[in-house]
């Protein structure tokens, strides 16, 4: 019976938890020179469902201005139900944080581009994003903020 304590990771399900569009300066928008910059804004985060369950979800907003006015807003959260079970501890933080999003932005990029054509506006493919990066990254901040810390406390004494 010791297979029952093999790690075990399944995607169980995929969906956009919150999709929004907006494009204020429509139709105007489309009479002008199509010479866009774009913003964009991504955060991921994941929650425990239960002992088995986590729901890890990306969020992006996009922010298109052409010619000083905002051509469109785009926010979308694309989240995933995942199982995990018998994951040991130091894999876990970089499934949810790194892994589970890549799996993610897929969709998250398909979804953010049928929005903004059927805003009427140009295909807009978002680049691939290295969630591996911004995880260790994210870890280097969070253990160089850990060693801060304890310092300060020591000057405060």
């Amino acid at each position: 019976m010791a297979d029952n304590q093999q790690p075990q990771f399944a995607l169980q399900r995929i969906y956009i938890k919150d999709a929004s569009f907006e494009a204020p300066n429509s139709p105007q928008a489309f009479t002008k020179e199509w010479k866009p910059e774009i913003k964009l804004d991504l955060n991921s985060g994941a929650r425990k469902l239960d002992d088995n369950h986590y729901e890890v979800s990306v969020k992006v907003t996009v922010t298109a201005t052409n010619d000083g006015e905002t051509a469109f807003l785009v926010e979308l959260v694309q989240a995933g139900l995942f199982a995990m079970v018998n994951i040991p501890e130091q894999q876990l933080k970089p499934m949810l944080g790194a892994m589970c999003p890549n799996i993610l932005f897929p969709y998250l990029r398909e979804s953010i581009d049928s929005l903004v054509v059927k805003g009427g506006f140009p295909a807009l493919m978002l680049a691939p994003i290295n969630f591996d990066a911004l995880f260790q990254q994210r870890m280097q901040q969070e253990a160089q903020q850990a060693q801060a810390e304890p310092a300060e406390q020591e000057t405060t004494h």
